[in-house]
């Protein structure tokens, strides 16, 4: 090897070293570049799901806040301005015995000694027309001196009872006031087991401290429910509801979920004595029962109950019953009918068996006192009898008219 040979080969050695020491720091830079690449990418990524997962964080937060406004708070909101909280200020008489008459013998003649005193009471109504016609229970302003009425927002007015009616427990006031919100009532024939009603009320004075009705929420337990006479009220067709109805609550609407009123909460079942608190057993008169005795209250401030049938009844003896084919002696034969009665228009005969009425049978001659006792009958009502007349049963539709027709030549 010449000597230029050798002075290339040893100045090429001499630059390999910094040759590979350049390679490594392009190759070291290329992958902190490609690094640095890629940690952006994913920080992007990430900001950008960051950013998806806060927009579906706040699309079900929408959705849930409007979910929160229902059939139910809707119907609340068109009712509550219609519901009044009552209060009562009435004379209730009470019988004190004297300890010198306590004697059985001195009571008989002198008897307990009765004195009067005022009390105060509360119950629930709703407005039914703009000028300020209201609806609650009798029970609520029996007896009342003054009915004073609040609305929602507080304010109070002096109320005029206009009718009442024992037998029904229907109650219509009159308070001034022009424009006022009134209750839509619904039909309660077609109210539905299991569907959602809302109670609206005034329970233990509670809308004087909150100016305004509480709402409680249950459903149509069952409907068509007879209680018949209780004392001087007739119950019948009540609409049960497992809605809270407490005490204060009387008088106040029972509300579908279309904000209309299909009941007026009337009493509850307590399973106490001492206690009116609920235990899911309220009943409400049905709106188209209220709905008929207010007419009667508005024109007459009463309700005219008496009614003429022109039916005459007797027993079935069981020589009765063989003559006529039957096997028992239940019902009652039909022994005269009056002439130009509703009965003999309706097409009732001598001889006819009563076997039931409104589908509820007749044991024996008094049920029949018994069942009209116990149904809020009035002229214009119907009865309906299942009679007996030989070989074949019949249903008779008997409309009931007003009693003076039997004295004004009708009948």
């Amino acid at each position: 090897m010449n000597d230029n040979h050798k002075s290339r080969f040893s100045k090429n050695k001499s630059i390999l070293p910094y040759f590979f020491i350049s390679l490594a720091f392009l190759v070291i830079s290329m992958l902190l570049i490609l690094n640095v690449t890629r940690s952006l990418g994913v920080a992007k990524k990430s900001y950008d799901t960051t950013i998806s997962l806060t927009s579906q964080q706040i699309e079900p937060q929408d959705q849930i806040s409007n979910s929160r406004h229902n059939a139910i708070t809707r119907a609340v909101a068109m009712a509550s301005p219609t519901v009044v909280g009552i209060n009562v200020t009435s004379v209730k008489t009470y019988y004190r015995r004297s300890p010198v008459f306590n004697d059985p013998f001195f009571r008989q003649f002198f008897g307990d000694e009765a004195f009067q005193k005022k009390v105060q009471s509360l119950g629930s109504g709703f407005i039914v027309s703009a000028d300020g016609y209201i609806i609650t229970n009798q029970h609520v302003v029996e007896n009342a001196l003054e009915i004073i009425v609040t609305r929602e927002g507080g304010r109070q007015y002096v109320a005029e009872k206009i009718g009442e009616d024992v037998t029904s427990d229907v109650a219509l006031l009159k308070i001034d006031g022009n424009g006022l919100p009134y209750a839509r009532l619904g039909n309660s024939d077609d109210v539905i087991i299991g569907e959602w009603v809302i109670a609206l009320g005034n329970p233990f004075g509670l809308f004087d401290i909150s100016t305004k009705p509480t709402v409680t929420v249950g459903v149509i337990s069952a409907v068509d429910q007879d209680f018949g006479r209780r004392v001087d009220r007739i119950f019948e067709d009540m609409i049960q509801t497992d809605a809270a109805i407490n005490g204060g609550n009387s008088g106040g609407p029972l509300v579908n979920g279309l904000g209309e009123v299909i009941g007026m909460n009337a009493w509850i079942i307590s399973g106490s004595e001492t206690m009116s608190a609920s235990i899911g057993l309220g009943f409400a008169i049905p709106i188209n029962r209220v709905r008929r005795i207010f007419k009667d209250l508005m024109n007459y401030g009463r309700v005219d109950r008496s009614f003429w049938t022109g039916i005459h009844y007797d027993v079935v003896t069981p020589n009765i019953a063989r003559y006529l084919g039957l096997k028992t002696t239940r019902g009652a034969i039909v022994s005269e009918t009056d002439k130009n009665s509703p009965a003999e228009k309706a097409g009732m005969e001598v001889g006819d068996v009563i076997v039931a009425i409104n589908g509820r049978d007749i044991n024996n001659f008094n049920d029949i006192t018994t069942i009209i006792d116990n149904l809020d009958l009035k002229a214009g009502d119907v009865l309906e009898f299942r009679i007996y007349r030989p070989r074949r049963f019949l249903n008779i539709r008997v409309k009931l008219a007003p009693l003076q027709d039997k004295y004004n030549g009708k009948g």
